[in-house]
């Protein structure tokens, strides 16, 4: 069962293949989906400094009944967060939010903050000084393992020659119809593991005929075949949902996709709109924070 399996970090570090992730579910539902989730089986919850729900993450896992370090739980610190200062700061902030003794993992969330993401200018420098802040927080003991969002191989590179911590993860948008496979071997073959977030495109698969079509076949539903598809990759998924039926169903992962139907699935059509989330920055959308603030705070969607 995916739920009792886990990939071992390059610092040993021991993470469970399967993810909650927890982008728009809001800081009072939040509470609810981390409580189902670990009810049901699962021991990673994904948050972020920008998602504003840290402190309900941190009440369910209390809620849960588990013990603390059968639960491993990332965050991110905020994009825009690009100085050794105001990092070390954010991790601070991200403890007491959470109400937890130390956080498994931190990842920069971006190489670039939001408003500028994938502009031109790089903050190479800028990210060195939020690497050196997450080194320090691990040898504090604040954090077990830190790593990467949204890195590409420059930005990667740029970190690369500097850490004397690994990073852990490269966590990307990857899923059928948008696979980043240079970046994804690349990031594998300097050790690194590479999360998968959107797994089901933000929804955008579940109207994709050849994606049904596939599911069909081995009588799964579109998510379930998207996440083992990710899982086949080698990568770490992390479907978002507070339903716990959908949750549940996303474990549901006792199938093997074969090698023909995975280079189907590698060959699909590119995803090119994501509904509701055309207009984030990860995307390909243009916003400015408080519209995405007001998107988070105001989602009730499981």
């Amino acid at each position: 069962m995916v739920l009792e399996e886990n990939y071992t970090l390059n610092n040993g570090v021991e993470i469970p293949k399967l993810g909650l992730g927890t982008w728009f579910i809001n800081n009072t539902n939040v509470v609810g989906a981390v409580k189902s989730a670990i009810d049901l089986g699962y021991r990673h919850i994904d948050t972020a400094q920008a998602y504003r729900n840290e402190a309900g993450v941190g009440e369910g896992v209390r809620a849960s009944g588990a013990k603390r370090e059968d639960i491993f739980v990332t965050s991110k610190v905020d994009a825009g967060a690009k100085s050794y200062a105001r990092a070390a700061k954010s991790i601070d902030r991200t403890l007491k939010a959470t109400g937890l003794d130390y956080i498994d993992m931190m990842i920069i969330h971006s190489p670039q903050p939001w408003t500028s993401f994938r502009g031109e200018k790089r903050f190479f420098d800028e990210n060195r000084e939020v690497w050196r802040a997450l080194e320090d927080a691990t040898k504090a003991g604040k954090v077990r393992a830190i790593g990467l969002s949204n890195f590409e191989k420059d930005d990667l590179d740029n970190i690369l020659e500097v850490a004397t911590v690994q990073p852990a993860v490269n966590q990307v948008l990857a899923h059928i119809g948008n696979t980043p496979f240079e970046l994804i071997e690349y990031t594998q073959s300097k050790g690194i593991l590479v999360e998968a977030y959107s797994p089901v495109a933000h929804g955008a698969l579940l109207n994709n005929e050849a994606v049904k079509a596939i599911a069909a076949k081995y009588d799964v539903s579109v998510p379930q075949l998207s996440i083992r598809y990710c899982l086949q990759l080698g990568l770490l998924p992390l479907p978002k949902t507070a339903n716990p039926a959908h949750m549940k169903s996303n474990a549901e992962l006792d199938f093997v996709i074969s090698d023909e139907d995975m280079e189907t699935l590698n060959n699909v059509e590119p995803v090119t709109d994501y509904g509701d989330a055309n207009m984030m920055p990860v995307y390909g959308g243009k916003m400015n924070l408080g519209t995405i603030f007001k998107m988070i705070f105001s989602s009730n969607r499981g």
